[in-house]
C-alpha cells in the first residue's frame, strides 16, 4: 500500500477519529486507525473501540491499494511533527509502515485489516434528518444531569425520544434531572414503508461528550442519523459516527416530577450565576481532601440571600427576585445548581420548591411549548445541612 496525503488534510482527519480510539483495550487492532486506500483516490479511514466508532472519507492520492492499521496515537504524533505539505505512507510485505516527508521518514509496525474489530452496519432503513445545532443545543443543555458510574446503566446517559415534529431529551441520576423538548423539522427518511417517526433510545454518557464536540452550531448544517436495534449512527459532514446504545428501558421521568409547589421565584439569570459562580470560591475549595460543596439559598421577601461557609471562609451575596409563598431557607450542591441555572435558555429563570427537602424546579420564564415550541425543566434535590 502506497498513500500521498496533504499533511493539513489527514491531519484535520485524525483528530475527530481520535474519539474513539481506545487508548486501553488489549485489543492492539483497536488502538489503531483501519486505512482502507483504493485506486484512483479512495482513502477510508475508521477507528473502532467496540463501544463507538468514526469513519472519514479522506482526500488522497492512491499509488498502491492496501488494507492495514496503523497505531492511532503514533501516527497521530508523527503527523505532527513532520514538515512538508506532503505525507506518504507506505506499507511493505513485511508488515513496516513508514511514513516521509521532505527528507524526513519515520516506521513503525503494521497490522493486518483483518485484525480490526467487526464494525456494525452503518446504514438503515430507519433514519431521519434533523438540524446539528438543535441536536448538539439539547445535549448540552442535559448533559450535566447524566449519571456517572450509576448502578442503574440506563441512567449513564441521555435519553432521546424521536416522534413527527419534536425532539425530547432527558438525563437524570439520583440528585438531579433536566429535561428539554423542542418543536423542530425533521425529514422522514424511513425505507420501511413507515410513514411515521418514532424512535426512542439512550444515548451513553461518552458518545454524548463526544458528539457537542462533533456537532456544528450553524442551524443550516443537518445530519441524517441512522437508528438500528443497537447502535445509533450520525452522518456529519464526511464524517461518519457510530455508537452502541444503552440497552434497558428508561425510568418514568414524567412520574418523579412534582408540579405542584407552592414557592414559586424569579430571578434574573446573569445575577444568579454570578453570585453562584462566586460562592465557588468556597464550596469547591478542598479543605483535609474533602469539599463542602453546598450553597444556602435563603429566600426572604424580594431577596435571595446567597451563602457558603467552610474552613476556607465564607461568603454571602444577595440579589432582588420576585417571590411567591412563604419564606424558605434550602441549600443545594452549587455544582449541580450552576449547570442547571446555565442550562436555562432565556433571561430569567423560575424557581419552584415547597420546602427545605423536597425537589427544587428550575424553568425559562419562557417555558411555553404550545407558544414558543420549546419545554425545559431542571430538577434538584436539596442537600441536608447541619447549620
Amino acid at each position: 500500500m502506497k498513500i500521498i496525503f496533504n499533511r493539513t488534510s489527514v491531519s484535520a482527519a485524525i483528530s475527530p477519529l481520535m474519539y474513539a480510539v481506545s487508548g486501553k483495550s488489549t485489543i492492539s487492532a483497536a488502538d489503531g486507525i483501519l486505512i482502507e486506500a483504493r485506486v484512483p483516490d479512495t482513502c477510508v479511514m475508521t477507528t473502532f473501540d467496540l463501544e463507538k466508532g468514526v469513519r472519514i472519507v479522506v482526500e488522497a492520492k492512491v499509488i498502491e491499494e492496501g488494507s492495514y492499521i496503523i497505531n492511532a496515537q503514533k501516527f497521530n504524533q508523527t503527523l505532527r511533527v513532520m514538515d512538508g505539505e506532503e505525507i506518504t505512507l507506505s506499507v511493505d510485505e513485511k508488515m513496516v509502515a513508514s511514513i516521509v516527508s521532505g527528507k524526513s521518514s519515520h516506521k513503525m509496525i503494521a497490522l493486518p485489516a483483518s485484525d480490526f474489530p467487526s464494525i456494525p452496519d452503518l446504514v438503515s432503513d430507519r433514519s431521519f434528518i434533523i438540524s446539528q445545532s438543535i441536536v448538539k443545543k439539547m445535549f448540552s443543555q442535559v448533559a450535566f444531569a447524566m449519571g456517572n458510574n450509576d448502578q442503574r446503566q440506563v441512567l449513564n446517559g441521555t435519553f432521546v425520544k424521536i416522534d413527527d415534529d419534536s425532539i425530547t431529551m432527558v438525563a437524570c441520576d439520583s440528585f438531579k434531572l433536566a429535561k428539554c423538548r423542542r418543536r423542530t423539522e425533521l425529514t422522514n427518511k424511513n425505507t420501511n414503508g413507515n410513514a411515521h417517526l418514532e424512535y426512542a433510545f439512550i444515548v451513553p454518557a461518552k458518545t454524548v461528550n463526544d458528539l457537542q464536540r462533533l456537532l456544528e452550531d450553524d442551524p443550516e448544517a443537518l445530519t441524517q442519523i441512522y437508528v438500528t436495534r443497537k447502535h445509533i449512527v450520525f452522518v456529519i459532514g464526511d464524517i461518519t459516527f457510530f455508537s452502541r446504545l444503552v440497552d434497558g428501558q428508561y425510568i418514568d421521568y414524567n412520574r418523579i416530577i412534582v408540579n405542584n409547589h407552592t414557592i414559586i421565584t424569579t430571578a434574573n439569570k446573569p445575577e444568579l450565576l454570578s453570585a453562584l459562580e462566586r460562592a465557588t470560591l468556597i464550596t469547591e475549595e478542598k479543605i483535609a481532601g474533602s469539599v463542602r460543596a453546598h450553597v444556602k439559598l435563603d429566600f426572604y421577601g424580594d431577596n435571595l440571600r446567597i451563602s457558603a461557609i467552610s474552613a476556607a471562609g465564607s461568603t454571602y451575596d444577595e440579589i432582588g427576585i420576585g417571590h411567591e409563598g412563604d419564606d424558605l431557607v434550602i441549600a443545594f450542591n452549587n455544582r449541580f445548581l450552576i449547570d442547571g441555572v446555565r442550562s436555562c435558555d432565556s433571561e430569567s429563570v423560575r424557581m419552584a420548591m415547597s420546602s427545605p427537602l423536597g425537589s427544587m424546579n428550575m424553568t425559562p420564564v419562557d417555558n411555553d411549548y404550545e407558544k414558543n415550541g420549546k419545554e425545559e425543566l431542571y430538577m434538584l434535590l436539596p442537600v441536608r445541612t447541619k447549620d
